[in-house]
């Protein structure tokens, strides 16, 4: 029971370390490719900006919103319309209205009160020029929440790329901190082989009772299970990593660089979160919902269009006591016009003012969302900065403790081979040492997530990114 409490108090730092560094990370440039050497940390975020599907996807929506915009701006440029019609059709006509419909083709010229079913030819060609000439202001709201859902669409994209990149540097660190759980792992075995070997003879020469054979040996086997495990975390941790830049059918090899070092923590007060692309991002859609408010505020403004026409009409059909004009295959008389039209939607308001109670609502709730994430990222900064310097204090002591527990293993191992120690006090010894190796293995590494989750939270890697190259 005491072996154990010693083990799980010596677990909580580095721990509590990794876990608050992986909760402050977020879900998942040309470098070198995935297996021609060793990545650095900063040819992996690379990587990761150049393949990750979700940045791709993100920098098409950008994209595609900035065309958005070219295509608002269309509805300014007038609408000319060309026709050319041949038909062969009958010619009686008859007084009276028919309401606009798409049905029954429309006929003109005098009655002839008589009827027939011969046909004659007929054609018709014209032009016809229309311009929205004034809307008041209906053209510029709508252009207007084009830039409002292109800002939004750049802030996603931003806040994507923060996200993907962190998240790439967060699996380099975690593959680092997987390998150094492994040599100290693997160093832990060498060590117990060695004691197992030591304890055997020392059976076999009936110096020691079996007993302590059979718990060198369980030990030996507990590091070795300890050692699949580490080997096994490691590569889930590769897995992680080649998912993170992209190339998850890739082998990942990584070099530690810069980050063997204690790097200098700088003291930094709170940050102004407004600024981080996620609290830019949720502004950028209350500015849009209140764009579209606005363009439908100018809906229901009447609208003054001029039209132009030119139109040229040809018939085969002939009436009485008049001169024939031809077959009716070409144009044979035109006509022109010009004018301007007034039209006010009336009944639009009926619906334009649900829909704008609608964006109200969605407006609020957008408001709220936009709090919601400033309140998020000043509490991730408060955890950053308690990261920061619960990892800088550990770092500056792990090497105490390695040191003071090796020295703890050899005294004890030499008790237990002059025989004034039992078995017990060197396995506790040992146990002590190897959780002491892997602290202060991981302890540097431990600083650098937390700089990393520090300056993910200003929304800004460049600074983490210098440190390390």
């Amino acid at each position: 029971m005491r072996e154990r409490f010693v083990s799980r108090q010596s677990h909580r730092w580095w721990v509590a370390v990794f876990l608050v560094g992986w909760f402050l990370s977020p879900a998942p440039m040309l470098a070198q490719p995935v297996g021609s050497g060793p990545l650095a940390l900063n040819d992996a975020v690379q990587l990761a900006l150049k393949n990750y599907p979700a940045i791709q996807e993100s920098r098409a929506r950008s994209a595609a919103a900035q065309e958005g915009i070219a295509v608002a701006r269309t509805a300014y440029l007038p609408r000319l319309d060309v026709l050319w019609q041949q038909n062969r059709a009958t010619r009686n006509n008859i007084f009276g209205l028919l309401l606009p419909q798409g049905i029954v083709p429309p006929i003109s010229g005098p009655v002839l009160g008589t009827q027939s079913s011969d046909s004659v030819w007929g054609s018709a060609g014209g032009a016809l020029l229309s311009w929205d000439a004034i809307d008041f202001g209906y053209r510029k709201a709508n252009v207007d929440l084009a830039h409002a859902q292109y800002a939004q669409a750049t802030a996603q994209n931003e806040l994507t790329q923060l996200d993907v990149t962190a998240a790439a540097a967060d699996a380099f660190l975690t593959v680092l901190a997987a390998d150094a759980a492994v040599r100290a792992a693997r160093a832990n075995v060498d060590r117990l082989q060695v004691f197992a070997d030591t304890v055997g003879t020392l059976v076999r020469n009936q110096l020691r009772p079996g007993a302590d054979a059979s718990r060198a040996d369980a030990e030996l086997a507990i590091a070795k299970n300890q050692l699949s495990l580490a080997v096994l975390a490691a590569e889930i941790a590769r897995a992680t990593l080649a998912n993170a830049i992209g190339t998850p059918e890739g082998t990942v090899d990584v070099a530690m660089g810069r980050l063997t070092d204690l790097p200098e923590v700088p003291t930094a007060g709170a940050t102004d979160v407004k600024f981080h692309p996620a609290a830019r991002a949720q502004s950028a859609v209350v500015d849009t919902v209140r764009a579209r408010e606005r363009a439908l505020g100018r809906s229901t403004y009447p609208h003054v269009i001029f039209q132009s026409a030119f139109a040229d009409r040809g018939s085969g059909a002939q009436v009485s006591g008049q001169p024939s004009l031809g077959n009716g295959l070409w144009p044979q008389l035109s006509n022109w016009a010009a004018g301007i039209s007034v039209t006010f939607p009336l009944l639009d308001v009926f619906t334009v003012e649900p829909r704008k109670r609608l964006e109200v609502q969605n407006e609020l709730a957008a408001s709220a969302r936009y709090e919601q994430t400033l309140q998020n990222l000043t509490t991730q900064d408060a955890r950053a900065r308690a990261l920061m310097k619960a990892a800088s204090e550990i770092a500056q002591n792990t090497p105490a403790e390695r040191r003071a527990a090796t020295d703890a293993e050899s005294r004890a191992r030499a008790r237990y081979e002059s025989g004034l120690a039992n078995i017990t006090e060197v396995a506790e010894a040992q146990r002590l040492l190897a959780q002491a190796e892997a602290d202060d293995a991981v302890a540097r590494l431990g600083v650098w997530r937390a700089l990393l989750a520090a300056a993910q939270v200003r929304g800004n890697l460049t600074p983490f990114l210098e440190k390390t190259r």
